[in-house]
């Protein structure tokens, strides 16, 4: 029986959303902050820098998954 590799790693399973980057056609993805209050990251090519704010009691409030950054 093969021994199990116990120094695998595992996702870590942290949330993101997907992100379409228009500024270079890109697809990206912005992770949620250890406090969870935005979603932040950079478009892959560029670097340019993008937050979300998260509020988690807005009435406007989505579950969407992914999004077009201009």
């Amino acid at each position: 029986m093969p021994e199990e590799d116990n120094n695998q790693q595992k996702p870590t399973g942290r949330k993101f959303i997907g992100v379409w980057f228009e500024c270079c056609h890109a697809y990206g993805r912005l992770y949620k902050s250890k406090d969870g209050t935005v979603y932040r990251g950079r478009c892959p090519k560029c670097l340019r820098s993008v937050q979300v704010r998260v509020d988690v009691n807005a009435e406007n409030a989505t579950s969407r998954r992914f999004f077009r950054g201009r």
